[in-house]
């Protein structure tokens, strides 16, 4: 993804490519739209053109001839191509801005839900906010690109092609006069054009930079008073803000570099024109009305010009804009369904890791050769130090990623060959850090299952320890919880968490240690609710606390990786020299928080004890969680 959006150069033929999936994705959708806007916009052009024409017959009859027969046949045709211009201006103005909105509300839906199939690890290298504003911002310029190219042929192109035609018409030698300035012209422009792709896409990435770091400020706000932090992402920001402004203020430079050079040729072109038609007025005595009607055409013409000549910039800009939608639209899920995916059809419920191998993006194995398996409806508990690659197991289990080697399977059934909509339809998760969605209080509970009941949201919330809380607050159920939950304790957050999962009801539940941000009085009314959910359940807990893991079916402990034993508590326990015994005598029965042994404790001698395949031991802390 970065790789692709880093790419800030383009061909010719990669520009064509672009417009041309612009139009084929949206041009049918709308053409009737189009050909109504078309039709306005040609008669805005026709009506102008018009208007230069009959500045001859204006001038000639009724003011050298004095016709005044023809005053009332000029005024009112003259009324009737303004009246026809105002009405068309206003259509092609509605029809336009309609489609446009439209085409953004398309693409809004359309990115999300390309984003939603993209995995985990997408996210991992893409901040946020930064990813919400480019978004945000780019795909106003598919709009852009349209509605560009829609009034450069039909307002524009056609305006220019018909004030030329009277200019030929009038005379064709100050005609070729006036288009001198065309080669300069488009020289420049093309120029302009290869310096706004660059730094229209700078300008992008800049401006989607100040949103992602004032958001992120917003959200941490705590941490940021906390810290003193004020005046040190004031002044982070502000050069952020600095950098963005520079690039803006630089792509107004060159965008506007059309408008000296064009004003600069214009000048040219309408002072010859006036000083050759000038003296062919005065020296041979030629009707001024078409001199006039002429002139009239060519300062008419100017803006059309002009507007094309700025249009081959802007639409570069919309360009870049569309490209960079379209490079994570074509991004690729790594985690697809593989072809005839089954739907997981989970009976007993048994999870089994064969020789499980995965790392991130280093090369360093965060899992290296797991295997075990938990029992059908039975509780197994994971221990280990931060880092041994507990969570991982859980998102493996999720697929959030895919093993780099080994298999994971429920029943016998291959996670890899069934679908990822059946594989999470069937698992209940709670993790370690809650969140909440914007919304009411029933509506983050009913995450969990969006066709439940009001009765069923309750009895979730009551097992999970939640509705004494809920019906404290001023709507109840109907509370909005603020952006994150903000509103609420990061006790009340967990516990609406574990409501959502008792509410799915499903055969797996993995629990992330559920219970971290619980007081000790609430951790155990929500541990007594979780063991009655437990029961017939296949359930896979990640917990520190002695608690928790006790009366789990099966302990399997984790170090740097490597699974080093497994066992029931009690078996763990009397395993002389175990890691697992180890843990709970340093722990004194409170915790199996790991930390290392850098001190060599008590039962170390002062040495650096050696543990499972002569790797460090690591000493355990009560926390008193």
């Amino acid at each position: 993804m970065n790789a692709t959006i880093g790419n800030t150069q383009s061909g010719a033929g990669d520009i064509v490519a672009v417009i041309r999936r612009v139009f084929r994705e949206n041009g049918r959708r709308y053409v009737r739209d189009y050909v109504l806007a078309a039709v306005c916009l040609m008669l805005v052009a026709g009506t102008t053109f018009f208007i230069a024409w009959i500045m001859s017959p204006v001038i000639n009859n009724i003011f050298v001839e004095r016709r005044v027969d023809l005053i009332a046949i000029t005024c009112a045709g003259i009324v009737a191509a303004f009246l026809i211009r105002g009405a068309a201006a206003y259509g092609q103005g509605v029809l336009l801005a309609k489609v446009g909105n439209n085409i953004v509300a398309r693409y809004q839906k359309r990115v999300f839900d390309h984003l939603m199939r993209l995995g985990v690890g997408f996210y991992g290298e893409e901040r946020s906010g930064q990813l919400a504003a480019r978004i945000n911002e780019n795909i106003n310029g598919i709009r852009d690109l349209l509605n560009i190219t829609l009034n450069a042929i039909a307002r524009d192109a056609f305006m220019l092609v018909g004030l030329l035609a009277v200019m030929v018409y009038q005379d064709p030698l100050l005609s070729a006069i006036a288009l001198v300035i065309a080669p300069p012209m488009i020289w420049s422009v093309n120029y302009l054009m290869r310096r706004v792709r660059t730094v229209a896409r700078e300008a992008v990435v800049f401006n989607s930079r100040v949103v992602g770091a004032m958001q992120e400020a917003t959200q941490g706000i705590t941490v940021i008073k906390a810290f003193t932090m004020e005046e040190q992402l004031s002044g982070k920001i502000a050069e952020v803000i600095r950098n963005a402004e520079a690039r803006a203020n630089k792509i107004a430079r060159v965008y506007e570099r059309t408008a000296p050079i064009a004003e600069w040729l214009a000048g040219l072109a309408i002072a010859g024109v006036v000083a050759y038609g000038g003296y062919r007025v005065a020296v041979y005595n030629v009707p001024p009305g078409d001199l006039f009607s002429f002139l009239t055409a060519l300062m008419l013409a100017y803006d059309p010009a002009r507007r094309l000549a700025k249009m081959q910039v802007t639409l570069e800009r919309s360009l870049v804009n569309a490209r960079m939608i379209y490079e994570i639209l074509d991004i690729v899920p790594q985690q697809g369904d593989v072809e005839g995916a089954a739907e997981l059809k989970v009976g007993a419920g048994e999870i089994r890791f064969d020789e499980v191998r995965f790392a991130y993006a280093s090369d360093l194995p965060v899992l290296d050769g797991v295997s075990f398996t938990a029992g059908a409806g039975q509780t197994t508990a994971i221990v280990g130090a931060s880092g041994a690659g507990k969570t991982t197991l859980i998102a493996l289990l999720q697929r959030f990623y895919d093993p780099a080697s080994g298999t994971i399977a429920i029943d016998g059934q291959d996670i890899a060959t069934v679908t990822k909509q059946s594989l999470r339809g069937s698992i209940a998760y709670v993790s370690q850090a809650p969140y909440l969605f914007e919304g009411s209080i029933a509506d983050n509970i009913r995450y969990g299952r969006p066709d439940a009941s009001m009765d069923d949201v309750r009895r979730a919330a009551q097992l999970a320890q939640a509705e004494e809380f809920i019906l404290q607050q001023p709507q109840g159920y109907d509370t909005p919880v603020g952006e994150s939950g903000s509103t609420l304790s990061g006790g009340q957050r967990q516990r609406l968490s574990i409501a959502r999962a008792l509410l799915r009801d499903a055969p797996i539940l993995l629990l992330d240690e559920a219970t971290s941000a619980l007081d000790n009085e609430s951790e155990k009314a929500v541990q007594a609710a979780l063991e009655s959910v437990m029961k017939d359940r296949t359930t896979i807990v990640i917990a520190h606390r002695l608690s928790t893991v006790v009366k789990a079916d099966m302990i399997v402990v984790l170090h740097d990786g490597h699974l080093i034993e497994h066992g029931t508590h009690d078996e763990l326990v009397g395993r002389k020299g175990g890691l697992y015994a180890r843990l709970h005598r340093l722990g004194g029965g409170t915790a199996l928080e790991l930390v290392d042994d850098v001190d060599g404790g008590a039962d170390t001698g002062g040495k650096r004890a050696g543990g499972a395949n002569g790797r460090p031991v690591r000493r355990a802390v009560g926390t008193g969680r």
